[in-house]
């Protein structure tokens, strides 16, 4: 028999490449998120913003103390500071900092601060910035920080190995974001259990693209094809992301596959195009090389050669934070194996290690709130009443549905939750209201269009109605067809004593 040479040993695995291809995607997300920041933030939370910051601080302030017990409750840069120049500078340093992540340069103090003024920003965010995708990008960027030694600079020329266990955190973290969404699926809407859930998710998205009309008729078949296919890839695949490094890759590109199909199908802002960034520490060097250009073959191999060991401080810090992590899994376990799972939830202040979850309810009609307004002084049944249009939830029925993801319309995504409950429960759309009743400038350019051209209507109203598909290659351009439900609100003005009440009770600053 031959004789095995035993200073042959099997390759080492090793993620030289895949740390460079990660933190640049990273970046990538980041850079959406805080291009979100810089065109939406002031107006959303601003200082004359539809929810003020300033005031919702005050109020933690008020119920928890000023200080420590405020700032221990909601950890934010902006208990020191806060101005619209504030946000607005703070959010283009994000945007410069993420451009620098892409390009290829890090180290744990720019993934810091990332992380920082990010958690600051999503702190002060309220209602739209209650997300799961916030809580994804800032448990991953927190992970990001321990990737790299303090003394790197540019990614690609990193001589010490990234520590492996952060890998494995991040399968960890991917196993729960698609486990767990499969799991508050099953516990759902029942039309995940009888298969017929796509029945209706492509028309009742919150933000339908031009696919989704064309997916929502297709046959019966394909649409629970679909769904067995979600029930695998969320509740069977995730746990291969544990298994020997070929079953490992196998189900890591499945994963990304399946991610992909979601980008293309619909507006899920950045939630899935993260979901795809966190199944690249499934695949490693050897793996990724394969499919390289022939200089960054040259480069890494080179590094690889020559990798060395990192420092014993940084491992130090690396295995305190995984023996941290795997304490805050607690509570996370107990809620996946919970019946009442919840979906998408922190169990601490700074995002550490998360719950998530993802369409565990999915409605059978779509309903949309349309507001309109009209300068007349005197509403009459002759008053000409005009919508306002948004930038891409579904309004006049001729308009094309748009493409926007990764990107994330704030106002877009709230008011499709508006129109599953009551205007009573929806707040933030009565300030929305008031802001279109006097005009403001900065709210009417997060609109898809000012109908009034700069003037402030007199009146504002709102009607439910149902929105429905058109079918493709039927006798219409229309995309959608819709009919009235019913009045959502009645026309307000600004001097009609429900609107005086709400601007003296929720406006004034404590």
């Amino acid at each position: 028999m031959p004789q095995v040479d035993p200073k042959i040993r099997k390759p080492q695995v090793t993620y030289f490449l895949t740390r460079n291809v990660f933190l640049r995607s990273l970046g990538f997300i980041y850079l959406i998120a805080f291009a979100g920041l810089a065109h939406q933030m002031v107006t959303l939370v601003g200082h004359d913003g539809i929810l003020p910051a300033e005031i919702f601080l005050k109020k933690v302030e008020l119920a928890y103390g000023e200080g420590w017990g405020a700032f221990s409750r909601l950890p934010t840069i902006f208990w020191f500071f806060l101005s619209d120049h504030i946000l607005e500078v703070l959010s283009t340093i994000g945007i410069g900092l993420s451009i620098l992540l892409v390009m290829g340069f890090a180290n744990p103090i720019l993934l810091l601060a990332l992380w920082g003024l990010y958690i600051s920003f999503v702190h002060i965010g309220q209602i739209f910035y209650g997300y799961g995708w916030e809580m994804m990008l800032l448990e991953a960027g927190f992970l990001a920080v321990f990737l790299c030694p303090i003394t790197s600079w540019k990614i690609s020329k990193i001589k010490t190995h990234p520590p492996a266990v952060i890998f494995w955190l991040y399968r960890w973290m991917l196993f729960r974001v698609m486990f767990g969404a499969g799991l508050i699926k099953l516990r759902g809407h029942e039309c995940w259990r009888d298969l017929t859930c796509l029945y209706y998710h492509f028309e009742t998205q919150p933000i339908p693209n031009p696919l989704s009309r064309f997916l929502h008729f297709m046959p019966s078949w394909f649409l629970k094809s679909g769904v067995v296919m979600n029930h695998f890839v969320e509740i069977v695949a995730p746990w291969f992301l544990f298994w020997p490094r070929r079953l490992r890759i196998v189900f890591g590109l499945i994963q990304i596959g399946f991610q992909i199909t979601l980008i293309v199908s619909g507006n899920l802002s950045w939630l899935n195009w993260l979901t795809l960034v966190l199944c690249i520490p499934c695949l490693d060097d050897q793996f990724l090389l394969k499919f390289s250009p022939r200089h960054v073959k040259k480069r890494f191999i080179k590094i690889i050669q020559n990798g060395s060991r990192t420092h014993i401080s940084h491992r130090v810090m690396v295995w305190m934070f995984t023996v941290l992590t795997l304490i805050l899994s607690i509570g996370p376990i107990m809620n996946m194996i919970s019946p009442t799972q919840a979906m998408n939830m922190s169990f601490n202040n700074l995002y550490l290690v998360n719950t998530y979850g993802a369409f565990g309810y999915i409605g059978q009609e779509r309903f949309e709130v349309i507001l309109e307004g009209t300068t007349d002084e005197l509403i009459t049944s002759q008053t000409k009443w005009i919508p306002y249009e948004f930038p891409c939830k579904p309004g006049s029925v001729d308009r094309r549905p748009c493409v926007v993801s990764p990107y994330h319309y704030r106002l877009d995504w709230q008011i499709w939750f508006a129109a599953m409950s009551k205007f009573e429960y929806q707040p933030w759309l009565m300030h929305l209201t008031i802001k279109l009743l006097e005009g403001d400038s900065r709210v009417l350019r997060l609109l898809g269009d000012d109908p009034f051209s700069g003037a402030a209507p007199k009146y504002i109203r709102a009607d439910l109605y149902r929105y429905q598909f058109t079918k493709p290659g039927t006798d219409t351009t229309d995309w959608w067809k819709r009919s009235r439900i019913r009045t959502y609100f009645p026309p307000l003005s600004l001097d009609h004593p429900v609107v005086q009440t709400f601007i003296k009770t929720q406006r004034q600053r404590p």
